[in-house]
């Protein structure tokens, strides 16, 4: 009698919606958070490893999920949610002494950078 309980072609449909359905909502929510989720690229100027670890610190320190600094390009590629902007990464990087295409550095905290990471800024 057991046996035919959970065998019985009433059970085995309704465990077939149900998986359905769930792999349903799986698919529809992880597609979700896929499309919540930006990468840009910008200009940090800098110039060696030391100036690279503080920029990819200071971007993820300002949301970024993910940053990695080109030094030979001085292009910054970084993936963000919608929690925080590109410009808001830039903002942060600046703040530590290091221009980008769009945010200047204050010139007393550039100034603080060790002499390695000091490059040559532009004319404003």
């Amino acid at each position: 009698m057991l046996f035919n309980q959970i065998h019985h072609p009433n059970t085995f449909f309704m465990r077939t919606i149900l998986t359905a359905a769930f792999i349903a909502i799986a698919a529809l929510a992880s597609g979700q958070s896929k499309t919540d989720v930006t990468t840009d690229s910008v200009t940090v100027y800098g110039e060696c490893g030391m100036c690279k670890k503080r920029i990819e610190k200071n971007a993820i320190a300002a949301g970024a999920l993910t940053a990695v600094w080109n030094e030979d390009r001085k292009k910054l590629v970084v993936t963000f949610s919608k929690k925080t902007s590109l410009t808001a990464i830039e903002e942060k990087i600046a703040a530590v002494g290091h221009d980008t295409q769009n945010k200047t550095a204050p010139k007393e905290v550039y100034d603080a950078l060790p002499e390695c990471c000091q490059y040559e800024r532009k004319k404003q």
